[in-house]
């Protein structure tokens, strides 16, 4: 039988596509007028003040320190320092509140480096950053290699990222068949 391969940077990017539409929290830093984006207007932003949007809208304004990402919705080397912790200190793997919090950390490091180059924050909290987060992805993966030799329970699927489920349905699939080659001959 024939299968279709898919690539899989074509779907972490298509999942990433999905969370940078998702809304987030942002705060104005100084004051800015209505501005036509593709057709659509966003703003006028006033210091000081909250504003609910898509991630991708908020960006550029972030980019340009118009806006910050709000607190609730702030993803540096502490959080990421949070989530390293609770998935090292857990034998299971760990569910976070959003299924799409790897493809949050991977966003918000563009914020962390920026701070960093402009001098607002020291380069030892970038260095914990990308440790922390090579950790998280190192302890997740072996988590996933672990759970890919049984079924997947319904409880740990709700632990598992988007990306993760994708991810993970790949290495079963695959082991199932390198494993079943060995186990029934021929």
């Amino acid at each position: 039988m024939n299968k279709i391969h898919v690539n899989l940077i074509d779907n972490l990017k298509r999942i990433n596509f999905i969370f940078q539409n998702q809304e987030i929290y942002a705060e104005c830093v100084k004051n800015c007028e209505m501005i036509s984006i593709l057709g659509k207007n966003i703003g006028p932003f006033e210091q000081g003040k909250k504003y609910r949007m898509k991630f991708f809208l908020a960006f550029p304004f972030i980019e340009n320190d118009i806006l910050k990402i709000a607190s609730m919705d702030k993803c540096d080397n502490v959080d990421v320092q949070r989530y390293a912790i609770a998935e090292r200190d857990n034998q299971k793997l760990v569910q976070q509140d959003d299924e799409h919090f790897l493809n949050k950390i991977r966003e918000f490091q563009i914020f962390l480096e920026k701070e960093v180059q402009d001098g607002a924050k020291p380069k030892i909290d970038l260095d914990r950053f990308y440790s922390y987060l090579s950790n998280i992805i190192d302890i997740r993966l072996l988590k996933l290699l672990r759970m890919s030799r049984t079924d997947l329970s319904l409880e740990d699927e709700k632990k598992l990222t988007t990306s993760e489920k994708f991810l993970f349905d790949l290495i079963n699939e695959n082991v199932r068949t390198w494993r079943n080659f060995y186990l029934k001959g021929k």
